[in-house]
């Protein structure tokens, strides 16, 4: 696989919402979006399989997302990535156990109600991914930090891509 080549990609309807603290599902002009509070930190859980022309690099995890109501350019968004590998013989799938988050603070939200800012989060290879390899099973955590960043209203999360570096 050539860097810079998508390796997976999630749209809203993948998401397995955890228990508790997660973003629900909306539509936007009928585009499906997770919503994620601005008062309080909430996650979406993705489950998918590292395709096997993965050449076991490091990736980078883009986050196309829009503000719901806040258009002030000079607000920031938080937010928080882990991978979780499940491979075979390796994780009781009874817990959960995510690798460290990777935290990004976005450059800004957009000043126009409706446009997408796309957020780049990078992982080297190992256990940044939580030495996820090419045909194992991973689950990919989204969290936004609410409680840090001072974007107000809900941050909408429309896709997400994995690219190797």
């Amino acid at each position: 696989m050539a860097s810079g080549n998508t390796l997976v990609v999630f749209t809203p309807y993948a998401n397995e919402p955890p228990a508790s603290a997660y973003a629900t599902l909306d539509v936007r002009n009928l585009h499906p979006c997770l919503d994620f509070d601005a008062s309080a930190d909430e996650s979406a859980v993705f489950t998918g399989i590292m395709p096997r022309n993965y050449a076991g690099g490091g990736v980078t995890v883009y986050l196309h997302w829009a503000a719901s109501s806040d258009t002030t350019d000079t607000h920031h968004c938080y937010w928080d990535v882990a991978f979780e590998r499940i491979a075979a013989n390796d994780l009781d799938v009874d817990a959960d156990s995510f690798e460290a988050a990777n935290s990004v603070d976005t450059d800004h939200c957009n000043a126009t109600s409706g446009k997408l800012t796309i957020t780049a989060v990078a992982f080297t290879n190992g256990s940044d991914m939580d030495s996820v390899v090419a045909g194992d099973l991973f689950r990919l955590k989204v969290t936004r930090d609410a409680v840090n960043d001072d974007m107000t209203g809900d941050a909408e999360l429309y896709g997400i891509e994995i690219k190797e570096t």
